[in-house]
């Protein structure tokens, strides 16, 4: 069931399953709490499972400026502070992914771990093709409409102001996300950089993620591509509960990244 609650401005939509210690899943950019479906079941088995929509998505309402990351970010931190939730488990799929690295980055005291799905953190992160696809977006009828249909049912701004939040998202797909390694290199929370083999992002900067922060683990789901949570939602839910759990094995052959 969905509730809302006001923190810094912006009244947030968030639904809430399952009992024990707090996961928050960060949907992506122009989804829905939806997008989870097929992991909110299995985590809420071991996990109080929070799901919020993000300004501009769902049925969470627009606010005036610019969608940036950053400003999603503070959204994210805010909404944490009003429902006094600390330690958190929190996993970010696409522009959730980039959200929950800021937030990880400004306030490591709200994350105790951390997993970004299919997200490059800076815009040489992406492969070529994707780029053309996200700059195509913005003048392609069918995708518009896609995300439209997605939008119109639920937002409480109405569907005249579907054109408003879909520009502002073009705008923050032209120019973000970019999150220098210095960054990066700041999030102390033990991390899972998770993406397909045939992703929107290079695997060769989830790789150097994996690297920049301390603590990380990176994992490339075979056969699968931005889609990875919907297109192998059980290996998927394996590899999060495996993560998300205090207890990790000891590495036996372990190499350094030097």
């Amino acid at each position: 069931m969905g509730e809302y609650i006001d923190a810094a401005g912006l009244r947030t939509y968030y639904e809430v399953h399952g009992d024990g210690e707090p996961v928050v899943l960060l949907h992506g950019g122009l989804a829905t709490a939806d997008s989870w479906a097929r992991q909110v079941p299995e985590l809420s088995r071991h996990y109080r499972v929070y799901v919020p929509e993000r300004r501009g998505h769902g049925r969470t309402p627009d606010v005036a400026g610019p969608i940036t990351y950053a400003a999603m970010a503070t959204d994210t931190a805010a909404w944490l502070d009003a429902l006094s939730l600390r330690d958190v488990r929190l996993i970010g799929w696409s522009d959730g992914g980039a959200v929950a690295a800021l937030v990880a980055i400004s306030r490591p005291d709200l994350v105790r771990k951390l997993v970004i799905i299919g997200q490059y953190l800076s815009l040489d992160g992406e492969w070529p093709s994707s780029r053309a696809a996200l700059d195509g977006f913005a003048d392609d009828p069918g995708t518009r409409t896609m995300f439209e249909n997605l939008h119109a049912p639920l937002s409480p701004d109405g569907p005249e102001h579907f054109p408003v939040v879909y520009d502002k998202m073009m705008a923050l797909w032209r120019d973000e996300p970019q999150i220098p390694l210095a960054e990066i290199a700041k999030i102390v929370a033990p991390t899972l950089i998770m993406q397909g083999d045939g992703d929107w992002v290079r695997v060769e900067h989830s790789a150097e993620l994996a690297r920049t922060i301390s603590d990380a683990q990176l994992a490339v789901v075979p056969g699968t591509s931005h889609a990875l949570p919907l297109e192998k939602p059980g290996l998927v839910n394996t590899l999060l509960l495996d993560f998300l759990t205090d207890e990790q094995i000891t590495r036996m052959l372990p190499v350094g990244h030097d």
